[in-house]
């Protein structure tokens, strides 16, 4: 199983639509507090839909919380200021893959502690960054395909085959 790890997460709809994609993907999510946002939010259950319960979440006081509740684990950090982009990464079942906050992203002195560990996903010189949500996904499915994409669907099934005069918004 992945772990996504987001670190003081500020936005309550990013976090929502990222345990929609822990839950399509198997991913377990870590929360580190100081959240910006109760976890009762109204944006961030609409967010998730109802794929909360398809999902397994953990909240954690504090940075050193979760370390001490999963020692050992292979950390890769998403920044825009790493050496190296994601696809060049080495990704293993049970990776933790740790995004920061969206307006200051991952601490500078937890970057350059595990600057090895960095990944970024390329862009034009003049963008900041991508969604949190966004980058979530790019990263954990790239990390997944590297795996062979353990324990998902590779194909999808059509439930209804519309008929002539029928409308697909009636199926939908």
């Amino acid at each position: 199983m992945m772990h996504i790890v987001l670190d003081r997460p500020e936005i309550p709809q990013n976090t929502g639509n990222i345990a929609r994609t822990c839950a399509a993907t198997g991913a377990k999510l870590h929360l580190i507090r100081p959240l910006g946002f109760e976890l009762s939010d109204k944006y961030l259950k609409r967010a998730g839909l109802d794929y909360w319960r398809l999902m397994t979440y953990v909240v954690h006081d504090s940075w050193a919380d979760f370390l001490a509740a999963n020692p050992g684990a292979a950390l890769h950090f998403a920044t825009t200021k790493a050496p190296r982009d994601y696809c060049q990464a080495q990704y293993s079942p049970d990776d933790y893959l740790v995004f920061g906050r969206e307006t200051k992203g991952l601490d500078e002195d937890l970057l350059a502690a595990n600057y090895e560990r960095c990944v970024r996903i390329p862009m034009i010189p003049d963008a900041r960054s991508l969604n949190l949500s966004n980058s979530v996904a790019i990263v954990l499915y790239e990390a997944l395909r590297q795996q062979g994409f353990p324990g998902l669907s590779g194909q999808g099934h059509l439930h209804h085959t519309a008929l002539p005069g029928e409308d697909w918004k009636d199926y939908i």
